[in-house]
């Protein structure tokens, strides 16, 4: 009787060990040194930094430049105004241009698509110049286009003066507004990204190979892009991708080509080892519905326009709070994209992202007495509920609920 009385106890206790999660902690150290002036390396998808040294400090490019050439150059191809196959005539200051060739000829009409792959896998100059005179005339005019862009992308500490990455007092960047140009390369033209992988290229009977090393080194890099000059050092913009997580890395002023290669792959190891990206919520998946008022409709969908994702030290993912913060006193009319609160989320009180909430969905005006009739209720709810926000909180099988 004592033994099956003691089990009876016992029992209980069995159940709750057996559902009791031990979470192991976490560490992360610091990042890695590496032979650099400054680097920086970030989530693609998050663009969140996961470490840095220096990375507002203003540097020299080099022919990181190209990069920002080939932006502009993929964005008209897109908006159709040249053509891959269009034949570029090849001036006499673009023969003429100093530093890595691709040894076109002066006179000869070369293809866009070869010009491009000069310019990415030999960082011919004189492909650069080439491209930059075909779309705006002059390599001073393209760089201006080239400065548009940049603003455009948020890089504030950057300005150019050149197609090539040739050195100018006023040629000036830093290794952050580098990491935002080599993300949006990635992400605005992901067809035309493959280019960056490529080992080799053979133009007029001469086979050059792609300076970055880390193409032979790990399978997982495709790209970006090599930069060096006596004043710059050695520098890399580096991006791979291991399972679904891809990070970027810019690194400059290394004092040799392998130690740049080795920096780059060493904070590359460092970002894929210690931390891990997820999935929160899907672009154009309506995460709540609310009321709004004097439209045509009376509720509106509400989410992301673009995939959201957080990136975080190993084993802290599922610690996540998400909440969202929405406008309690909507009104028509309303554009899709236009913001109307905020989604924030938390890792206990470190706020990890804080991102707008927006409307999925256009609101035009509403009829006249429909106006009319919510003009008065949301006067009254305003006078009675002051309240400007309501806070939503979702739950973490919610925010895991992700398809792309």
């Amino acid at each position: 009787m004592q033994l099956r009385s003691f089990i009876k106890i016992l029992i209980p206790f069995l159940f709750i060990f057996q559902h009791m999660s031990f979470a192991v902690p976490s560490f992360t150290p610091t990042a890695p040194q590496v032979d650099a002036s400054a680097y920086v390396i970030m989530d693609y998808h998050s663009g969140r930094v996961l470490a840095a040294l220096e990375p507002d400090k203003i540097i020299e490019p080099a022919s990181l430049t190209k990069m920002m050439t080939i932006y502009v150059i993929d964005h008209e191809l897109q908006a159709g105004s040249i053509k891959l196959d269009d034949m570029v005539r090849i001036s006499e200051n673009a023969w003429h241009t100093q530093g890595s060739r691709m040894f076109v000829e002066v006179g000869k009409f070369i293809p866009i698509k070869d010009l491009i792959n000069g310019v990415i896998i030999q960082s011919g100059n004189d492909a650069s110049v080439a491209l930059a005179e075909h779309v705006a005339g002059t390599e001073q005019a393209f760089a201006e286009l080239m400065n548009q862009h940049a603003k455009r992308l948020g890089m504030h500490n950057t300005h150019f003066m050149n197609a090539t990455g040739w050195p100018h007092p006023q040629h000036l960047t830093t290794v952050k507004d580098l990491g935002l140009l080599a993300q949006a390369l990635i992400r605005d033209f992901p067809d035309s990204y493959p280019i960056y992988s490529q080992k080799w290229f053979e133009f007029n009977g001469i086979k050059q190979p792609n300076r970055n090393q880390l193409l032979w080194r790990d399978q997982t890099v495709d790209g970006i892009k090599t930069g060096h000059s006596d004043s710059a050092g050695y520098c890399l913009a580096a991006s791979a991708q291991r399972d679904n997580m891809r990070l970027i890395s810019v690194l400059v002023g290394a004092k040799s080509d392998n130690s740049r290669s080795q920096g780059s792959q060493s904070l590359l190891n460092f970002g894929f080892r210690f931390f891990e990206s997820h999935p929160v919520f899907s672009a154009n998946k309506a995460l709540e519905k609310q009321r709004i008022y004097m439209g045509n409709k009376k509720f509106v969908q509400l989410g992301v326009l673009q995939d959201l994702y957080i990136t975080l030290p190993r084993g802290q993912y599922r610690g996540l709070e998400t909440t969202l913060n929405i406008n309690n006193h909507l009104s028509a009319p309303l554009k899709k994209g236009q913001a109307v609160g905020t989604i924030v989320v938390k890792m206990g009180n470190q706020v990890i992202s804080k991102q707008p909430l927006v409307a999925l969905e256009e609101v035009d005006k509403g009829g006249f007495f429909g106006r009319l009739t919510d003009f008065f209720t949301l006067t009254f709810r305003k006078l009675f509920n002051k309240q400007s926000f309501v806070a939503i909180n979702k739950k973490q099988s919610e925010t895991s609920d992700f398809s792309a």
